[in-house]
């Protein structure tokens, strides 16, 4: 598929172990897409954690004892 599709082809070295276990899920056609989506959700989280640390640059660090007050309310 050419760069004008939105869609770019990449070549990536990883364990021979992590690549069984993809494939062990989803086949061989399946492998690219399991492994865009394991980036996309990553790059996902990077950024959460970029927010996060934004926050506690800004407000301080999360008193623990708060949010454990306020996971035994909910809890509820």
């Amino acid at each position: 598929m050419s760069a004008s599709t939105g869609v770019e082809k990449h070549s990536v070295t990883m364990p021979a172990e992590t690549s069984a276990g993809v494939r062990s899920r989803v086949g061989a056609r399946g492998f690219s897409a399991y492994v865009s989506g394991a980036v996309a959700r990553q790059l996902e989280r990077d950024a959460l954690d970029d927010i996060l640390a934004q926050m506690d640059d800004e407000h301080g660090p999360v008193d623990e004892a708060e949010v454990a007050a306020i996971m035994e309310r909910l809890a509820q």
